[in-house]
């Protein structure tokens, strides 16, 4: 398999956009803390959900390529609960959109498997920023769960990285999805109250960033990302969690209150 070329570091935004996802800032790298490389994707076992054909084989070669095993791909929502119960994947991969009604059957076969197979991971799939779609499946608490739009899937090192986090029990929001949630905060609520840094970090937060990958993105040192998540806690009236997944769903609790 030839390797895939690396994707390019995003372009910052212009100073005369801001944008909850770049900060204006200086970060200077702190030269006494080199942050630790990410941790190399392991293979999968993963079931694809999709009524598109087109869309589920493609899915499934890129899979492959990848180094992973779909178990199955199945086209409709009781045939994925059925699939999950039988191959107890690593990983699924589901349209939130599936047949008869194509609204929102797919993602009530993904709480359905969750149900019986608590924590589960599964990664949804949407064609639009549908927020409530994302909370509903967050709310279980669980964590290893995902939501990305579908045009994400075309960045295929982004859509992997998020499939494999998930797969660890991580939590993966769409940055179009944060980026709509943190808009439509009341100016009077305390997300008001962070500066364009904290905002920047608690939107990476809700992506599933690690303080480690908050710091490279970022380029700043480890000890600077955990002061400004411990100044966000403070000022959002949340206490801190080890556990990754927890942490972010108290965070987006907090947000869509």
């Amino acid at each position: 398999m030839s390797a895939r070329p690396p994707v390019p570091a995003p372009s910052p935004a212009h100073p005369s956009e801001p944008s909850p996802f770049h900060a204006s800032e200086p970060s200077p790298l702190h030269p006494s803390e080199p942050h630790p490389a990410p941790a190399p994707r392991r293979p999968l076992r993963i079931v694809v959900a999709d009524d598109s054909v087109l869309l589920r084989e493609g899915l499934v070669r890129l899979l492959g390529e990848d180094g992973h095993e779909v178990v199955d791909a199945v086209g409709d929502g009781p045939s994925l609960v059925e699939s999950v119960l039988d191959h107890r994947p690593d990983v699924s991969v589901v349209d939130v959109r599936m047949p008869p009604t194509h609204s929102d059957e797919g993602l009530r076969a993904a709480i359905a498997v969750r149900a019986r197979l608590p924590g589960a991971p599964v990664l949804m799939l949407s064609q639009y920023v549908e927020a409530s779609y994302a909370g509903e499946l967050l709310a279980d608490g669980s964590g290893a769960v995902g939501y990305l739009l579908k045009d994400r899937v075309a960045r295929i090192d982004e859509f992997l990285d998020a499939l494999d986090r998930v797969a660890r029990g991580g939590t993966v929001l769409d940055p179009q999805v944060v980026a709509q949630l943190l808009a439509e905060r009341r100016r009077d609520s305390p997300v008001g109250t962070l500066t364009p840094r904290e905002r920047q970090i608690l939107a990476l937060m809700a992506e599933g960033c690690s303080n480690a990958a908050v710091a490279r993105q970022l380029a700043v040192s480890a000890s600077a990302v955990e002061k400004h998540i411990g100044n966000i806690f403070a000022k959002l009236g949340l206490l801190p969690d080890d556990a990754h997944h927890r942490r972010v769903l108290a965070v987006l609790a907090h947000l869509r209150s």
